[in-house]
């Protein structure tokens, strides 16, 4: 595609017609699960990021250092703010699927198989968000396109 037809394309891809917008009662349902689960993985992080003794317990039963502790707990912070941000939350609600998808392999893995379910459970939740989130995701996609090919016509 050359540069002129991605300039024109652009501006119509951001115009076409929203697909089907869910239902108020469904709205405000995956609205009130993008808070509850920012306020989740927020709690999560600040465990991890404070060292808390439980989330060292668990890190020392995995035989991982405070390194993947910190990491998981700064992945999960970033998350969790970005699920707040409406133009972020289907990129927010993938990421933490992949995040919570290794944390139920690792509950069933090297923790306690019964507790994987809770995050199986989740990764249905931020499905539903990041489904619910994809024309925001597109926006930010011909966003992110459109500063790349700024910079480099700029160059």
């Amino acid at each position: 595609m050359s540069e002129t037809t991605a300039a024109v394309a652009a501006p119509t891809a951001s115009v076409a017609a929203p697909a089907a917008a869910p239902s108020g009662g469904r709205r405000v349902a995956l609205d009130t699960a993008r808070v509850v689960l920012a306020l989740f993985f927020g709690f999560s992080a600040v465990a991890k990021i404070m060292a808390h003794e439980s989330a060292v317990q668990s890190f020392d039963r995995m035989g991982w250092g405070s390194g993947a502790m910190y990491t998981i707990g700064g992945l999960e912070t970033a998350g969790a703010v970005a699920l707040l941000v409406p133009l972020l939350a289907g990129v927010a609600a993938m990421a933490l699927a992949g995040l919570l998808a290794g944390a139920s392999i690792v509950q069933l893995t090297l923790l306690d198989p019964p507790n994987a379910v809770m995050p199986a459970l989740l990764i249905a939740v931020v499905v539903l968000i990041a489904r619910d989130r994809k024309d925001r995701t597109a926006e930010l996609a011909a966003l992110l396109r459109g500063l790349t090919a700024a910079r480099r016509g700029g160059q």
